[in-house]
C-alpha cells in the first residue's frame, strides 16, 4: 500500500486515482479516507485526480502516541502534497478535516492551493468560550471521550446510528449499512488518536488560521447539524475568511457527504467549476 513517511517517521496511508487537476480529500473524526468514496469517484470522471490519506493514528496510518493535534495534522497533509507533488491542488474537508485543511492553508501557505471547500467543519472554534458563547460547554467533550474509554465499539455505534447522520430526526430511514461503514472505519483506528483528537477538533481556536487563508473558500454548513452546530462555525467561518463563500442547507445531518451525496457533489462541482 502506498505511504508517506513523515519528518517524525510516521507512515501516513494514501490514495492516489486518476490524473488532472487534483482534489485533495480530508476526513472527518474517527475515519479513513474511505469515508470520501463516493466523492473520489465522482470527481474522478469528472476528470479530476483525486487524493485521500488516513490520517495519523486514524485507518491504514500509524498508531502513533503522540502528535494528535492539528499542528501534526497539516504537517502529515504536507508532506502527502510534497510527496506526490501537487499543485494547482482544491482541498476539501469534512469536519475535523476541515480544520485540517485550515491549519494546512494557514501553516503551509498556498502556493500549491487553487481553491478549498470545508464541510461540517469544526473552525473557528467548538467548546464555548467568554469570547464564543454559542460554542458547546467543555463538559461535552469530556463526555465524548468518557464514553470512547468505555466502550469504543459501542459508542461508535450509536454516533452514527444518531445524530451524526441525522437518523434520530422524526421520520429519518436509518442505514444499517453506512452506520456499520462508520463503525468499520473507526475501530480500524487507535483509541489513543481518537481520545486525544477530541481535544484537537473541540478546543483549538482557528479564528486567526481563518483570516490568513487569501484563496477562494467554500464553507459548506446545515442548519440541523447536530455534531459541530451551525451558529458556532459555518457563519463564523466565512466571516473570517478573507475570500469565504457560505452555502447554508435546511435540514441536512453532519454526515451529509455520506446521505445526500448528489446534492454535496453538485455544488462542490459548480464551486470548482466558477
Amino acid at each position: 500500500m502506498p505511504y508517506v513517511t513523515t519528518s517524525d517517521g510516521t507512515e501516513i496511508f494514501y490514495k492516489d486515482w486518476g490524473s488532472g487537476q487534483p482534489i485533495v480529500f480530508s476526513h472527518g473524526w474517527p475515519l479513513t479516507a474511505d469515508d470520501w468514496d463516493n466523492q473520489m469517484l465522482f470527481f474522478l470522471r469528472q476528470g479530476y485526480r483525486v487524493v485521500a490519506h488516513d490520517r495519523r493514528g486514524h485507518g491504514r496510518s500509524a498508531q502513533v502516541p503522540d502528535g494528535h493535534d492539528l499542528d501534526h495534522y497539516a504537517d502529515d497533509l504536507a508532506a502527502v502534497v510534497a510527496q506526490l507533488d501537487l499543485r494547482d491542488a482544491i482541498h476539501i474537508g469534512h469536519s475535523t478535516g476541515g480544520g485540517e485543511v485550515v491549519r494546512y492553508l494557514a501553516r503551509h501557505g498556498t502556493e500549491r492551493v487553487t481553491k478549498a471547500a470545508i464541510i461540517s467543519a469544526i473552525p473557528p472554534l467548538m467548546v464555548k468560550t467568554d469570547s464564543n458563547p454559542e460554542g458547546q460547554p467543555k463538559s461535552a467533550f469530556d463526555d465524548l471521550q468518557a464514553q470512547l474509554a468505555a466502550n469504543r465499539s459501542e459508542f461508535y455505534r450509536a454516533l452514527p446510528s444518531g445524530p451524526f447522520y441525522g437518523y434520530n430526526r422524526p421520520g429519518a430511514k436509518p442505514s444499517e449499512a453506512v452506520i456499520q461503514n462508520w463503525w468499520r472505519q473507526g475501530m480500524m483506528g487507535s483509541a489513543k488518536a481518537h481520545y486525544d483528537g477530541i481535544v484537537a477538533f473541540s478546543q483549538t481556536d482557528q479564528t486567526e488560521d481563518l483570516k490568513k487563508i487569501t484563496v477562494p473558500v467554500l464553507v459548506i454548513h446545515s442548519e440541523d447539524d447536530q455534531i459541530v452546530p451551525y451558529a458556532a462555525a459555518g457563519p463564523k467561518s466565512a466571516k473570517l475568511l478573507r475570500n469565504g463563500t457560505l452555502k447554508t442547507y435546511q435540514g441536512l445531518p453532519h454526515g451529509m457527504p455520506t446521505t445526500h451525496a448528489d446534492t454535496i457533489n453538485a455544488d462542490l462541482l459548480e464551486f470548482l467549476r466558477s
